[in-house]
Parts: C-alpha cells; structure tokens; sequence
C-alpha cells in the first residue's frame, strides 16, 4: 500500500472518530437536557401543588359569607342588592350585573364607562350596578369577593363610581387572584381621592359586606342570567345581541331618545 493510500484512511478512521466523539457529545447534551427538564417539572408541580395546599386552609374563611348581611349605605332596589349611580330623576336606566374578575366585564367598562358615566352626570341615565362572583366559583380563589366586598366599603364613604373604575382599570389577568389580596385593594383605593382612611381599611380587611356580596350572587344565579356582564336598558337586554352589537353611540342615542 502506497504511502499515499495509508494517509487517505488513516485521515479518514480521524474523521470518523472526531464524528463519533462530537456524537458522544451530543448524545451527552441531550441527556442532560432531558433530565434537566424532568427536574424542573418535578419541581414545578411540587410549586404547584404547594401553593394550591397553601391556599387551601384559607380558602373557606376567604369566602365566608355566612355572617349578618351588612347592606352598604344607599344601597338600592329588591333586597337592597344594587348600587345606584346618577339621579332617581333620569328617564332611563341600566342594569349591569359585574364580576370584578371578569375579563369580559373589564371590556365593557373600557368601551362604555365613559359614555355611562357621561349620561349619568348629565342627568339622563341612572345605573344599578349588582355584583357577582362568578369568576371565583369558574377559577377558584377569592378576588370577586374581595374586590366587591371592597367597593361596598367604597360606597359607605360615597366614593363607589371612581373606585369601581380604578377596580377595573387595574383588573388583574383572569386566573391571578390577585384581589384576594386586601392589601391590593387598599392600594389601588389609594388612587381615589379621600378613599383611604381607617374606617375604610376596616371594612375591607373585616370582610364588612362580604355576606352582602353573597346575597348579590345569589340573586344573580336564581336569575338565571347568560353571564358576565349582563347589561339592561330599561329591563331589555342590550348586550347580547351579536346580529345588532352595542356601541358606545347606540348607547348614547338610546338614552337620549329617551330623555327627550
């Protein structure tokens, strides 16, 4: 064999054991990766099944709606179990049922507060705000409450409308139960103007008007309403129809008409 030959293997047996070398290698790294990777799921179901433990011994006193039904101040309608914004005069009114959780709820309220909040001030629409908790039964936890609980305080100090705002404004994603979390609460009621004080603190961090909050629930299943929100304009449902969709100007025109 010429001496050319042997070059030729000999540089080919040291291309093939580089190869099998960088497949060792590789072989290597994928294994590493594959272990690394049940580990860390490992780990993040045991993240998760702790945090669920953690949460389940507070979980039935965070809802605890058994205790004596405390209407807030100027409380409204059958039970009480509404809260009215703008005047007993306007020619219209609006019913919207709401979940402080509820993602659908927040879309209404961005598309349409200002226009509400527009009409009720010029004296031509009064609306009567219910709360659900729908949301905590769908995803567990207990932020609906919380958060509603929360904004009853809020009307006991005549400040519902711009804390119902700040609510939605700042509504966490759906499944972060972040309004569970009174702390949060009295935060974000730090945007209102005068809202923060100590009887204020108390009734949230008390749960004031948390059996309130329960009753307002249970008016809304026994109505057997679609969901959240549920809007009506003089007792017709407004918002449900996907054929004819409500804007903001339908809205508008539909209470104007109304007041003329």
């Amino acid at each position: 064999m010429s001496e050319k030959n042997r070059e030729g293997k000999q540089s080919a047996r040291e291309r093939l054991a580089v190869e099998r070398e960088r497949q060792k290698a590789r072989d290597k790294r994928r294994r590493g990766l594959l272990v690394g990777a049940a580990v860390v799921g490992v780990l993040g179901l045991a993240a998760v099944v702790g945090v669920l433990a953690a949460g389940a011994g507070d979980d039935k006193k965070d809802k605890d709606t058994t205790g004596p039904v405390v209407v807030p101040k100027g409380a409204s309608g059958e039970d009480k179990l509404s809260i009215p914004l703008g005047k007993d005069s306007a020619k219209s009114t609006l019913t919207v049922w709401e979940d402080f959780r509820c993602p659908a709820c927040k879309n209404f309220e961005d598309m349409y507060r200002s226009t509400i909040n527009d009409l009720a001030a010029r004296g031509m629409l009064k609306v009567n705000y219910h709360l659900a908790t729908l949301i905590d039964g769908n995803m567990g936890g207990s932020g609906s409450l919380h958060a509603a609980n929360a904004a009853a305080c809020a009307q006991d100090a005549g400040k519902f409308a711009p804390y119902h705002d700040e609510l939605f404004k700042n509504q966490p994603p759906e499944p972060d139960d972040a309004f569970a979390d009174n702390a949060k609460l009295i935060e974000l009621a730090g945007k209102v103007d005068g809202l923060v004080t100590a009887p204020f603190k108390k009734c949230v961090n008390d749960g004031t008007h948390n059996s309130w909050v329960g009753k307002s629930h249970e008016a809304f299943q026994k109505a057997e309403l679609r969901g959240t929100p549920t809007v009506l304009l003089d007792g017709k449902d407004i918002f449900s129809d996907q054929q004819n969709p409500l804007t903001p100007q339908k809205l508008k025109a539909m209470v104007e008409k109304a007041n003329q």
